[in-house]
């Protein structure tokens, strides 16, 4: 999105599905994701582009500059979405909705927030049709939806940032359009059985009581660290060196949540296995 939404896109199509996101807390591979998720659509065939709200950070933006680099250093073609940084400001907001009005000939649109409340993220939350909220597998990580008895681990109440989505989902219902909640487990681990079990069920009862799906994310894998210099993703198979078993589990665990987002549209078929 060098040089604004859509301007690169071909023709005209119904409106870009946007999918946001979303999260408080900072670390919990929510940039990470998002690279993934707009490259495999990507890849897919579809037309992407990303805007990147977090302007002090810019992890997305950073990511997909050191891709750029990569691949004409290499010499390499490989899936590209345009790109744009919104930065806070009295104008923010206004500009945010004008590229998203703007955005004729996208099929979809991947929007990262900071890991902070702003006037400027909760727009964005305002205009997700698709929104996905990746936490890390622990009760620290789920104080940001819901709070949990201290004994029992039984849920309490739901807590700001879900009061806050319950909120912005009743406002778009008035409009007519719905806000598909999407809670991705980041970076479960094989140890702490227990505690991944009593996370889940927690999960599962909340989302009875607020509204979410649940959605397997991306385990914690060093190779998630060793692609963003490269700017690469798990898909880029052709541009990865020493490909190994742990590429294929994380792959496999891509299309498994690229699956259960069910976007409209996206045919996991159109991805290399």
């Amino acid at each position: 999105m060098d040089g604004g939404v859509g301007q690169r896109a071909g023709a005209a199509t119904a409106n870009a599905h946007i999918i946001v996101l979303g999260n408080e807390k900072g670390g919990s591979g929510k940039s990470t994701t998002a690279v993934h998720i707009a490259v495999a659509l990507a890849h897919a065939g579809k037309r992407v582009a990303m805007i990147d709200l977090d302007s002090r950070q810019k992890t997305v933006a950073r990511y997909l500059e050191n891709r750029a680099t990569f691949t004409a250093r290499r010499g390499l073609t490989l899936p590209m979405p345009d790109h744009v940084i919104i930065a806070e400001g009295d104008t923010a907001q206004a500009e945010l909705a004008e590229r998203l009005q703007q955005a004729s000939g996208l099929d979809f649109i991947v929007i990262d927030t900071p890991g902070r409340d702003s006037p400027l993220a909760r727009a964005a939350l305002a205009a997700a049709d698709t929104l996905v909220t990746p936490i890390n597998d622990s009760f620290v990580d789920f104080d940001l939806i819901g709070q949990v008895d201290p004994e029992t681990f039984k849920v309490r109440r739901p807590s700001f940032y879900a009061e806050l989505i319950w909120d912005t989902r009743r406002a778009r219902a008035s409009t007519g359009r719905t806000i598909d909640w999407v809670v991705l487990r980041n970076r479960l681990s094989t140890l702490e059985a227990r505690n991944r079990k009593r996370v889940g069920a927690a999960l599962e009862e909340l989302a009875k009581t607020v509204g979410f799906r649940i959605v397997g994310g991306l385990s914690e894998r060093v190779i998630f660290r060793e692609l963003f210099p490269r700017g690469l993703t798990l898909l880029d198979r052709d541009a990865l060196e020493d490909f190994s078993l742990s590429h294929v589990g994380a792959r496999a665990e891509l299309r498994a949540l690229m699956t259960g987002l069910a976007l409209p549209g996206f045919d996991l078929d159109l991805l290399a296995a």
